[in-house]
C-alpha cells in the first residue's frame, strides 16, 4: 500500500535523520502509553486508598479516554497553523501538567479532573506524529513507520505498565504518577533534540480537513475504530482484578503477567504494520475474528491460572495487531485531510476505550461474573468485525461500479 501523496516524501529514506525522528516519537509514545494504560495495573490500590469501588476506579479509564475524545479536535484545531514540532511540544507541556496533578490528587475528584487534562494532548499527539512518521519514510512504507512510533505505546505495555504497577504497590500509586512526569520531560527533550523542523509540511487546511468526515467510508473506519478496539478494553480495564480474584495469580506476579501481555502487543505491533502494508482489509478483517475467539476463550481459560497466563500472551498480540491497520485505515481514506482525521482516530481509540470500560464495570456491577466481561468484549470486537465488512463492500461496489462506467466509455 502506497501511503497517500501528502504524507509520503519521494525521496525519504528511513535512516539518519528519519530514524531519529521516529525514536523520538516513540519515547513520546512510551510515556503517554505508560500514564493511559498503567492506571489498569493500579485499580485495587486506588480504589482501595480513595475509598472507592473497582467499576468507579475504572471510570478513571472512561475519563482519560472521554477526555482524549473530547480534547483531540480541539487541541487539533488550536495547533493547526503550528508547525509540527512545536505542536508536538505544546502538546508535551499539557500532558506533563495533567500527570503532575495526578500525582499529588488528594482525591477521586481531583484524579479524574488531573487525568482529563493529561489526556487532552493524547490524541492530537499521536495525529500529529503519525503524519509525521508517514512524512518522514519512502512510499509504501507509511504503515510500518506508524507502527514504529507506536512501538513506544507497546513497549509502555511490556515496561512502564508492569513497572509503574510494581512502584505503585510499593510506594503507592502516586508515585508512579510522579515517574511518569519525569518520563514526559525526558520525552519532550528528546522531540524537541531529535525531531528536526518540518516548514516544507504544509499545515493542515481546517475547512478541507472537516470535509472528509463527509465520506462515509472515513466515519465507517473510524467506527471499525471504536468498536475493533473497544472489545479490547472492555477486559483490559479490569485485567488485575480478573487476575487475581478469578486466575488466583498473586498481586506481586500480576506485573509480570503484565510484561507477557506487554511483549505480546509489541509482537503484534509489528504483525500489524506488516499485514496493514500487505493487505489491509483481509488482514485487519482476519485479526479481529482472531481477537473474538481469543476473548471468548478468555472467559474460561482464566479460571486457570497457567491456560490464563498464555491467553493473556496471545490477546495482546491480536490486539495490537488491529492497531495500525485501523489508523492506516483512517489516513488511506482521509487522503485529502489526513491531519484531523488521524487525530479523531486517535480520539476514536479512546472512545472505545471509554465504551469498553463503561460495558465491562456494567457487567460486574450487574453481578454477572468477571467472565462474563471477557464475552462482552469478544462481542464488542465482533461488532468491530461487521463495520470492517460492510466498508470493504462497500469498496468492493465502488470499484465494480467505476469498472463498469470505464467500460461504457
Amino acid at each position: 500500500m502506497n501511503a497517500p501523496d501528502s504524507l509520503a516524501t519521494p525521496g525519504a529514506t528511513a535512516s539518519g535523520p528519519s530514524r531519529l525522528a521516529l525514536l523520538a516519537l516513540s519515547v513520546a509514545a512510551f510515556a503517554i502509553g505508560t500514564t493511559e494504560f498503567v492506571i489498569m495495573g493500579l485499580l485495587p490500590e486506588v480504589a482501595s486508598d480513595l475509598h472507592v469501588s473497582i467499576p468507579s476506579a475504572g471510570l478513571l479509564v472512561s475519563g482519560y479516554a472521554l477526555g482524549v475524545a473530547a480534547g483531540a479536535p480541539l487541541l487539533a484545531a488550536l495547533t493547526a497553523r503550528m508547525e509540527r514540532r512545536n505542536a508536538l511540544l505544546l502538546l508535551l507541556g499539557l500532558f506533563i501538567l495533567g500527570n503532575a496533578l495526578c500525582a499529588v490528587a488528594p482525591n477521586y475528584g481531583v484524579l479524574m479532573v488531573a487525568r482529563v487534562v493529561a489526556a487532552f494532548c493524547h490524541g492530537s499527539f499521536f495525529g500529529i506524529g503519525a503524519v509525521v512518521a508517514s512524512h518522514v519514510v519512502p512510499r509504501g512504507q507509511a504503515a510500518r513507520a506508524i507502527a514504529l512510533m507506536f512501538t513506544g505505546l507497546t513497549l509502555a505495555n511490556v515496561l512502564g505498565v508492569p513497572f509503574g504497577t510494581f512502584l505503585g504497590q510499593w510506594a503507592g500509586w502516586r508515585s508512579t504518577f510522579a515517574a511518569v512526569t519525569g518520563l514526559g520531560i525526558v520525552a519532550a527533550i528528546a522531540v524537541w533534540r531529535l525531531v528536526p523542523a518540518l516548514p516544507d509540511l504544509p499545515s493542515p487546511h481546517m475547512k478541507r480537513e472537516l470535509g472528509v468526515l463527509r465520506q462515509p467510508q472515513v466515519l465507517l473506519a473510524l467506527l471499525m475504530t471504536v468498536l475493533g478496539f473497544g472489545g479490547v478494553f472492555t477486559v483490559f480495564t479490569y485485567i488485575a482484578p480478573i487476575l487475581q480474584q478469578v486466575s488466583h495469580v498473586s498481586v506481586g506476579a500480576t506485573g509480570w503477567v503484565l510484561i507477557l501481555f506487554g511483549v505480546g502487543t509489541t509482537i503484534g505491533n509489528m504483525l500489524g504494520g506488516r499485514l496493514a502494508d500487505w493487505r489491509l482489509m483481509p488482514s485487519l478483517a482476519g485479526v479481529l475474528v482472531v481477537l473474538a475467539l481469543i476473548m471468548f476463550a478468555f472467559a474460561w481459560t482464566m479460571h486457570s491460572t497457567v491456560a490464563a497466563i498464555v491467553t493473556v500472551f496471545v490477546w495482546g498480540i491480536a490486539a495490537f495487531a488491529t492497531v495500525p491497520p485501523l489508523q492506516m485505515r483512517v489516513v488511506q481514506q482521509a487522503s485529502e485531510g489526513p491531519h484531523l482525521a488521524s487525530t479523531l482516530n486517535i480520539a476514536a481509540f479512546n472512545l472505545g476505550n471509554a465504551i469498553g470500560a463503561f460495558i465491562g464495570g456494567s457487567m460486574i456491577d450487574m453481578n454477572l461474573g468477571l467472565s462474563s466481561v471477557s464475552i462482552a468484549g469478544a462481542v464488542v470486537a465482533l461488532l468491530g468485525l461487521l463495520a470492517t465488512l460492510i466498508s470493504a463492500a462497500l469498496e468492493r461496489r465502488r470499484g465494480a461500479n467505476v469498472a463498469t462506467c470505464a467500460a461504457g466509455a
